[in-house]
C-alpha cells in the first residue's frame, strides 16, 4: 500500500469531497443499527465466569493497522487516538475508555500494534506487552496474512497457528495471568462486496491494496470467484486457529466470530482507502469488544 502513496494522495485530493458524504451515518459513538444483536442488548450480567475479570484495570493492544487507526483520520497515517482498543477520541469511545474511564485510559493503556504487521510479528509485540504487566491484552491481527499480492503468498494456516502459539507463550512468560481478548479476522469478502460499488474506492484498490481479494473488483469470472473464495476460506481457517489456541488458555477469550460476522457498510470504511475502518468503524469494533470483555460468559 505504501508504495502507492503518491498516487493515493492524488486520488484522495480528488475524492475527499465526493466521499465525505459517504463517511457519515448515525451519530458518532452511538450504537450502530448494523451492530450485532448482542451489542444492542441489555447490559451483561455482573456475575463473571471463573478466572475472568470483566473490569480489568489496564489494557495493552497488539495487532496491525486496524488497531493503529490507520487511514481513519487522514491519508496514509496512523491515528491511534481513534483506535477501537486504546484510543481517546470521544466519538469512538474505545474499549479502554469504556472500561477505565476517559481520565485513566491514557495512563493505563498501551497501543503496541504495528501497521502492516502479520501474525509472524505478533510474538515480538506480545513480549513488549508483557513488560507492561497489563490486566488485559487485546489481539486483532490476521487480515494482512490473507491480504497479499496473490493467493499463493497468503500465510499458511500451520505457520499462522505456530506464530499465535508462540505469541501466547511470550505473553505468559512475562504476564502469566494477563487476560487476552482475541478478535476474529474481519470478513474480507464482505469488504469486497461492500466497497466495489464505489468507483473511486476501486481505483484506490487497484493501487495495490489486498490484491488477493480486491484485485479486478468487477471481475465475476470463474477464476476471480475462485480466488476470492480461496481468500475467504483462509480467513475462516485463521479464525478457527484463533478460537482453538485461545480455548487452551484459561485467561483467553475469543470473540466467537463477532467481528467476522459484523455486517459493516460503507459508513464503517475509511474514505481514504475503502479498506481500513473509519471512525465509525472503530466505534463499532469498540462496542463489540466491550460487550465480549464484560459479558458474564464467553461467546458461543
Amino acid at each position: 500500500m505504501r508504495t502507492a502513496a503518491a498516487a493515493l494522495t492524488a486520488l484522495s485530493l480528488v475524492g475527499v469531497a465526493a466521499l465525505a458524504g459517504c463517511s457519515g451515518g448515525g451519530p458518532e459513538g452511538g450504537v450502530s443499527q448494523n451492530a450485532p444483536a448482542a451489542s444492542r442488548s441489555a447490559s451483561p450480567s455482573p456475575s463473571p465466569t471463573p478466572d475472568w475479570n470483566p473490569r480489568p484495570g489496564s489494557i495493552a493492544a497488539v495487532g496491525d493497522s486496524i488497531t493503529r487507526g490507520f487511514d481513519a483520520c487522514s491519508v496514509l497515517a496512523d491515528c491511534p487516538e481513534v483506535s477501537w482498543a486504546t484510543g481517546t477520541d470521544d466519538t469512538v469511545r474505545s474499549l479502554a475508555v469504556r472500561l477505565l474511564g476517559p481520565s485513566k485510559a491514557p495512563d493505563r493503556s498501551w497501543n503496541l500494534a504495528v501497521s502492516g504487521s502479520r501474525m509472524v510479528q505478533l510474538p515480538e509485540q506480545m513480549a513488549r506487552a508483557a513488560k507492561e504487566r497489563p490486566e488485559l491484552v487485546t489481539v486483532m491481527t490476521g487480515a494482512n496474512d490473507a491480504c497479499r499480492d496473490s493467493v499463493r503468498l497468503m500465510t499458511p494456516v500451520a505457520d499462522f497457528r505456530a506464530s499465535f502459539e508462540a505469541s501466547m507463550r511470550q505473553l505468559r512468560a512475562g504476564a502469566p495471568k494477563a487476560q487476552v481478548y482475541v478478535s476474529s479476522v474481519p470478513d474480507l469478502k464482505r469488504l469486497w462486496s461492500t466497497g466495489r460499488v464505489n468507483e473511486l474506492g476501486k481505483k484506490i484498490w487497484d493501487l495495490g491494496i489486498c490484491q488477493s481479494m480486491l484485485a479486478d473488483a468487477d471481475d465475476l469470472g470463474p477464476a476471480a470467484v475462485a480466488r476470492r473464495d480461496a481468500v475467504q476460506d483462509r480467513v475462516v481457517a485463521y479464525n478457527e486457529v484463533l478460537r482453538d489456541v485461545c480455548a487452551k488458555d484459561r485467561y483467553c477469550r475469543y470473540d466467537g466470530g463477532a467481528v467476522f460476522d459484523f455486517r459493516f457498510t460503507g459508513t464503517q470504511l475509511s474514505p481514504w482507502d475503502w479498506f481500513h475502518p473509519s471512525r465509525d468503524g472503530q466505534a463499532r469494533l469498540a462496542e463489540i469488544a466491550y460487550r465480549n470483555v464484560t459479558a458474564a460468559e464467553p461467546p458461543a
